[in-house]
């Protein structure tokens, strides 16, 4: 029987994908490409990358169709090729790796739980506690990528300016913090600095890539 059917293609550009996907800057460029549309320099200065890196990176997930370009005047920006599956893909590659790799799981232990061994909130509850006006919802990714896109109503205090602005969280509310995913760590050192301080806060189960591909409302700055 022949090994060059239908089935073997459809394999061979997974395959693609797969190896696009095979790399941690290639990753982390994921990562921040499901907050918003961006430039190689801005794309460059979030990963900490040279330029050129970051450029061959995205070329190879362009190849792989993850990305895909706009041009505006002389700047290239990149966005994902289809948010919410893009996402998702990465949401369940974490999934297999927190289940099948025991160093992932280390770190999931020693680093986020550490941080915050409670419970995070569910999308559902937050939507039900966002209905009833139960909770603050605090977005402590930066000034920029708020812009591009958040869950509505949120305060947005990015983690590094969170200890001279406590004074804008209301006092007595529970808040719910989040930020880029679910292996951002922003969202947990947020936590662990308000909840030291007494207040009484919850992570959301991941972030706004994830809430946005579940089809949830969102709201940018104009």
């Amino acid at each position: 029987m022949s090994s060059s059917g239908p089935k073997q293609e459809i394999y061979e550009n997974l395959a693609e994908v797969a190896q696009a996907l095979g790399h941690a800057h290639r990753l982390e460029l994921l990562e921040h490409l499901a907050q918003g549309i961006r430039t190689v320099e801005e794309l460059s200065a979030r990963a900490h990358l040279t330029f050129a890196n970051t450029s061959r990176h995205l070329q190879i997930l362009r190849r792989a169709r993850l990305v895909e370009t706009e041009r505006r005047g002389k700047h290239i920006l990149y966005r994902l090729a289809g948010d919410a599956e893009v996402v998702t893909l990465i949401k369940a590659l974490g999934r297999v790796g927190e289940r099948n790799v025991a160093e992932i799981g280390r770190v999931v232990t020693d680093y986020f739980q550490a941080r915050d061994a409670l419970e995070p909130v569910s999308r559902d509850d937050l939507v039900a506690r966002l209905r009833d006006d139960l909770v603050t919802l605090l977005d402590v990714r930066p000034e920029d990528e708020f812009a591009l896109g958040h869950l509505p109503g949120a305060l947005n205090i990015p983690l590094a300016e969170l200890e001279r602005r406590l004074g804008e969280l209301p006092q007595g509310r529970e808040v719910i913090a989040y930020c880029r995913g679910p292996y951002c760590v922003l969202s947990f050192e947020a936590v662990a600095a308000l909840r030291a301080r007494g207040y009484r806060i919850r992570r959301l189960e991941d972030g706004y890539p994830e809430w946005k591909a579940a089809g949830l409302p969102v709201e940018s700055v104009a």
